[in-house]
């Protein structure tokens, strides 16, 4: 692994260009991108969250594309079993010996980039199988172990306002996602172009910019970037301040059951640091923990029945705690 200043300077001034590659197919979601990107920079996995037909699929797709990086896409079913995304052990035959042997034939998951298509479709028997994986990087079968590719990550997705015979993802799997990006609809300009540019016969072609072995490096890049005690503190004090019980927020103590845990701030210091990278910085800003407080909050924080019936959601609970606890 090349560490030197002018390695790591020429990996981060490629993000832009990778960024523009993306770009070439889709139009506008420039955050959720960012917050992709940030979420493979920090090593973690990510929780789309999008109405049909926003391009989540291609986005994710065309995101691989650019960062020459296999690619799998996983459609949860409610029929779907765990042997469906792992793998399953197959009995084969030596034609030598005639020796029958058992193979383990790898499942979709084993790739750089995995798109878990309506994730809250298959049951939570399945939904569990990818439980080891995110958090272990690996799989066990049979009692061996399967290293999962490196760089890996999850995308998993899921659709707002379907929710007739959906499995809600639990709070323990909920967390071990880093960030829970929420696409909304472009604007008039953006579906204009939308309209212009894929209605036609020519599709843009996608570049390769990074290379896996450049994205270790650039996560090995994410964890040297430095992070003031000020900003960590604050961070702290985020947190903390998301629990009713002890939160200086009135909002929280009204609308939440429970807030997030020690592994959220954790999350927002790396992501932080991700995106700092990702804006061509080796120092988090105030800025970046501002921005990333929602994507890593909103699916740390139980809101209760009454925040449920008044329509109140976990991002105004952040948007309260930003606005009452300043750096």
């Amino acid at each position: 692994m090349n560490t030197s200043p002018e390695h790591y300077k020429s990996l981060v001034s490629k993000l832009p260009l990778l960024k523009r590659e993306i770009a070439k197919v889709i139009v506008g979601q420039r955050e959720a991108i960012d917050e992709i990107l940030i979420s493979l920079l920090a090593s973690g996995h990510c929780l789309l969250e999008g109405v049909p037909g926003l391009a989540k699929t291609l986005m994710v797709k065309t995101m691989s594309e650019a960062l020459h990086m296999s690619f799998k896409r996983i459609q949860f079913t409610p029929d779907l079993m765990p042997g469906d995304i792992v793998g399953t052990e197959i009995l084969e035959e030596d034609h030598d010996t005639g020796r029958k042997f058992f193979k383990f034939n790898r499942g979709p998951i084993f790739a750089n980039v995995v798109l878990a298509d309506e994730i809250n479709r298959t049951p939570p028997k399945t939904q569990a199988a990818l439980l080891e994986a995110m958090q272990e990087k690996s799989v066990t079968y049979g009692g061996e172990s399967y290293q999962m590719p490196d760089p890996f990550l999850i995308i998993a997705t899921q659709n707002p306002i379907e929710q007739a015979g959906t499995y809600p993802l639990p709070e323990a799997q909920l967390d071990r996602f880093l960030l829970y990006i929420k696409l909304n609809y472009p604007n008039e300009q953006e579906e204009l172009d939308v309209l212009k540019g894929t209605t036609g016969s020519a599709r843009a072609q996608v570049e390769r910019v990074l290379s896996d072995t450049d994205i270790r490096d650039l996560q090995q890049l994410v964890r040297q970037v430095h992070i003031s005690e000020e900003l960590i503190v604050w961070i702290n004090k985020l947190v903390r301040a998301t629990r009713p019980e002890g939160s200086p927020s009135a909002f929280v103590k009204e609308w939440c059951d429970w807030g997030a845990g020690p592994r959220a701030g954790q999350a927002l210091v790396l992501c932080a640091k991700a995106r700092a990278v990702l804006h061509e910085r080796f120092a988090v800003i105030p800025e970046d923990i501002q921005t990333l407080a929602y994507p890593v909050f909103r699916h740390r924080i139980a809101m209760n029945f009454r925040a449920e019936a008044e329509n109140i959601t976990s991002d105004q609970v952040i948007s309260d705690l930003l606005a009452t606890l300043k750096p």
